[in-house]
C-alpha cells in the first residue's frame, strides 16, 4: 500500500500547478497589502478531525501565499459561540428556542474553554510556520462597531436578499436573546421576531421570550442587544463589512462542505448591491467524509445514530484524546497538509476518516504527479 494519496483528475485541478493558483485572480485584480485567511468554528465542543484539518490548512495556505507573494498573512479564527447549547419548545405555540453558548456559559467561561481547547493548536502551528494569528468570538464580532453598521445599513435592503439566505421560507433568522437576567432564550426560527428601523443608525427588535414574554431590544453601532444571527446570514453580514475597501484581501477557509452555501451567500451579496469582483475570496478545504461519502460527523455518532467509520480511530471524534502532545499533533497537521497542497489533484477532494488517519499517521511520503 501507498502511503500517499491516490487522486483523480478534475476540471479544478487540471486548471492549476498549484493549489494556491486558485487565488491568483484575486490577488492579481487588485494587489492587497496583506492576506487574511479566516476560518470559522462552531464552539460546540471538543473539535474533531475535520476542525483540526480546515485550521492547519488555513496556516499552511498563509505560508504558501506568504512565500509566494511576498505579502504578510495571518489567520483570523472565529470562535462562533452562538451555536445552540440547549434547545425547548414553547408549549403553547409549538414555536422552538433556543439558548445559546455565548448566553448559557458567559463570556469569560467561553474564553476559558476557547483557550483550553483550540489556542494550544492554533500556537503550535503559528509557532511552527511564523504565521501569526487571532482569535475573535462571535460576542466580540457582533459587538464591533464594523459589524454592528454593517448589519444596520444592510437593513433596509435585506429584503432583496431574504430568498437567498432563507429559501424555504423568505425569513432570515434573527435572534436577540431575552434581556431578563439569567434569561438568554430566543426564539430559534425568528416567526415572532420583527425588527424596525428607528434612525438612519439604530434599530428596534421586538420578540417573545418563552418565559417572559414579548421584549424590545435596542441595536445601535455602539451598543444594544447581543445580535445572533442565522449561518447565512451571518456570514452575509461578516462578508459585507470584509469588503470595505482597504488593502487587506480576506480570504473565507472553509471545509468542502461549505461549497453549496456559499453559492447563497454570494447570490446575496449580490442582491444587494456587490459586484461579482466584490465578493470574498474563497477557499473550500477538504473534507473529511465516512465510507458512505457523508460528512463525519461527532454528534451522530456520540448520539448512535451513525456508527464510527470503519478505520477511523476515536481521537478523530475528540482531538484531545491524540496520544501525544499539542506540538506533535501540530506537526503531523502540516506534513499531511504539505502533502495535500503538494498537488491540486490531492487538495480539491474529500478523503475518508480511514484514509486522514492513514495519511496523518504516515504523511511524510509524496506522490509524484502526472499530468
Amino acid at each position: 500500500m501507498t502511503t500517499h494519496p491516490v487522486s483523480p483528475n478534475t476540471v479544478l485541478a487540471n486548471a492549476l500547478h498549484h493549489a494556491e493558483d486558485v487565488l491568483t485572480p484575486r490577488i492579481l485584480a487588485t494587489p492587497p497589502e496583506r492576506i487574511v485567511l479566516v476560518v470559522g468554528t462552531q464552539i460546540n465542543g471538543v473539535p474533531h478531525i475535520g476542525t483540526s484539518l480546515v485550521q492547519s490548512l488555513a496556516f499552511a495556505m498563509a505560508a504558501r501565499l506568504r512565500d509566494r507573494f511576498g505579502l504578510p498573512t495571518e489567520v483570523l479564527f472565529s470562535a462562533l459561540d452562538n451555536a445552540p447549547y440547549e434547545l425547548a419548545t414553547d408549549p403553547a405555540s409549538g414555536n422552538r428556542y433556543q439558548r445559546a453558548y455565548a448566553q448559557a456559559l458567559g463570556e469569560q467561561a467561553l474564553l476559558d474553554l476557547v483557550t483550553a481547547l483550540y489556542q494550544p493548536l492554533f500556537t503550535a502551528l503559528s509557532r511552527c510556520l511564523g504565521i501569526p494569528h487571532h482569535i475573535e468570538t462571535y460576542t466580540q464580532q457582533q459587538a464591533g462597531e464594523h459589524y454592528r453598521r454593517a448589519w444596520l445599513r444592510l437593513l433596509p435592503r435585506v429584503d432583496a436578499a431574504r430568498w437567498w439566505l432563507a429559501p424555504s421560507t423568505g425569513t432570515p433568522h434573527l435572534r436577540i436573546p431575552c434581556p431578563h437576567p439569567g434569561c438568554g432564550w430566543a426564539e430559534k426560527h425568528a416567526e415572532r421576531t420583527r425588527v424596525r428601523l428607528t434612525g438612519p443608525e439604530s434599530a428596534v427588535v421586538s420578540a417573545v421570550c418563552i418565559h417572559h414574554g414579548p421584549y424590545e431590544a435596542p441595536i445601535t453601532p455602539t451598543a444594544g442587544a447581543y445580535l445572533d444571527l442565522a449561518t447565512l446570514y451571518r456570514n452575509l453580514v461578516k462578508e459585507l463589512a470584509l469588503t470595505s475597501p482597504n488593502s487587506t484581501l480576506h480570504v473565507m477557509v472553509k471545509g468542502g462542505d461549505w461549497v453549496f452555501g456559499s453559492h447563497l451567500v454570494d447570490e446575496a451579496l449580490q442582491a444587494v448591491g456587490l459586484k461579482r469582483t466584490q465578493l470574498p475570496a474563497r477557499l473550500f478545504c477538504p473534507q473529511v467524509v465516512t465510507d458512505t461519502g457523508a460528512k463525519l460527523s461527532k454528534s451522530l455518532v456520540r448520539e448512535g445514530r451513525a456508527p464510527l467509520p470503519e478505520g477511523a480511530a476515536p481521537w478523530m471524534l475528540g482531538t484531545r484524546q491524540w496520544p501525544g502532545t499539542v506540538t506533535e499533533y501540530a506537526d503531523q497537521l502540516l506534513a499531511m497538509a504539505e502533502t495535500l497542497l503538494s498537488d491540486p489533484r490531492h487538495f480539491f477532494r474529500s478523503y475518508s476518516a480511514a484514509e486522514i488517519g492513514r495519511m496523518i499517521i504516515a504523511p511524510s511520503t509524496r506522490s509524484v504527479p502526472s499530468r
